[in-house]
């Protein structure tokens, strides 16, 4: 007997395990019907796992977190059971802002580069709780910049914001391959840096379903898990990479593409690649969650009535994947706890740039 599932994602290299699940049959050998449901936006995922339209997502951490902090209305009961990807983010300013920030090839002086604008600049992220906010606020942040005041944060969906920067609306963006590879092939924009060059190995898009679905549904849950996981693996290997750009660019599919997605895979040529199974890139380590709830709180979005280890521990679930990886012989259930020990993190003194921020100028 099958079961259904609704997997929500959107048009992003980073969905390549669940797209490649789908096409190579093992949802169906674990006896999943999935049905694959491209949305236009982070706020549609989030809203449609939030109210039971759909039961699985790739998904943003940040948002996860958020959606179940009650950052975004209701108080969301969504679970974390395993991270998908590491890397694949790219900042990204037009070609115009570009050249005077590098100054024709010299080092980066990006603090200059701001206060001298006759208007704040405007960049995009893909939605205000993401990696992409956090890591390029993290970024203006260690260079003396106050992301609240120095530049305009607007939020545009991944898919649109090289349409954006070619109509002049923003000045750069953060987002998701393939779209800094877009950019910069389409001469509208210049790669500045990769996010991994911010945080290296940063965990970037995570498997969430709704607490409620994962209750009922254990077994599913189980195999939806090892079909995943086996995905991953396919994905990590650079001999796969031109099959799977072929498959994300299917015009019937995500229609990506398809140089740009092969530029961000394994083996690619892209600034910014993504990892999806080495280095434990499976593991939802919750010394992420916590760190990127600690950046909300030093935003300003979160209070200090909530407590943050308890949300990471609620959210963050572990012990959900620890059967499913097991039975897949990739790693033992009982050793998944030590990783916490060893997830990596930016800067120890990450807070460092914080304090005396709020007013200066």
């Amino acid at each position: 007997m099958t079961q259904a599932v609704r997997i929500g994602l959107l048009r992003l290299v980073d969905s390549a395990p669940v797209i490649v699940a789908q096409a190579d049959g093992l949802f169906a050998e674990h006896g999943l019907q999935v049905d694959i449901s491209i949305e236009p936006s982070w706020s549609n995922i989030a809203d449609k796992l939030t109210y039971g339209v759909l039961d699985a997502a790739v998904m943003l951490p940040p948002l996860a977190l958020a959606a179940c902090a009650g950052l975004r209305g209701v108080n969301a009961r969504l679970v974390v059971p395993m991270s998908l990807s590491q890397g694949g983010n790219a900042i990204v300013a037009s070609t115009e802002a570009a050249a005077s920030l590098t100054n024709g090839g010299a080092r980066l002086n990006l603090l200059q580069w701001l206060r001298s604008q006759p208007a704040r600049p405007r960049f995009a992220a893909v939605h205000a709780f993401s990696t992409h906010n956090l890591l390029l606020r993290y970024w203006l942040a260690s260079a003396g910049a106050d992301p609240d005041r120095d530049i305009e944060t607007v939020v545009i969906p991944p898919e649109n914001v090289v349409e954006a920067l070619a109509s002049g609306a923003i000045t750069g963006f953060c987002a998701g391959a393939p779209w800094g590879d877009v950019a910069q092939a389409q001469g509208v924009g210049r790669v500045l840096l990769g996010t991994s060059a911010i945080w290296p190995f940063h965990p970037e898009k995570c498997l969430c379903v709704a607490e409620s679905w994962a209750e009922a549904n254990p077994a599913a849950l189980h195999h939806l898990l090892r079909a995943v996981l086996r995905a991953q693996l396919h994905c990590d290997r650079a001999e796969h990479a031109a099959g799977i750009a072929g498959l994300l660019a299917d015009p019937d599919g995500l229609n990506l593409p398809e140089a740009a997605c092969r530029a961000a895979l394994p083996g690619g040529v892209g600034a910014e690649l993504i990892r999806f199974h080495a280095r434990e890139a499976w593991f939802p380590a919750r010394a992420h969650a916590l760190w990127f709830l600690t950046q909300m709180r030093r935003w300003r979005w979160i209070g200090e009535q909530t407590d943050l280890a308890a949300l990471a521990v609620r959210v963050y679930r572990p012990d959900l994947l620890g059967p499913a990886i097991e039975a897949e012989g990739l790693y033992s259930a009982a050793g998944l706890p030590a990783l916490e020990t060893t997830a990596m993190l930016p800067m120890p003194n990450d807070d460092a740039f914080a304090p005396g921020m709020r007013g200066r100028r």
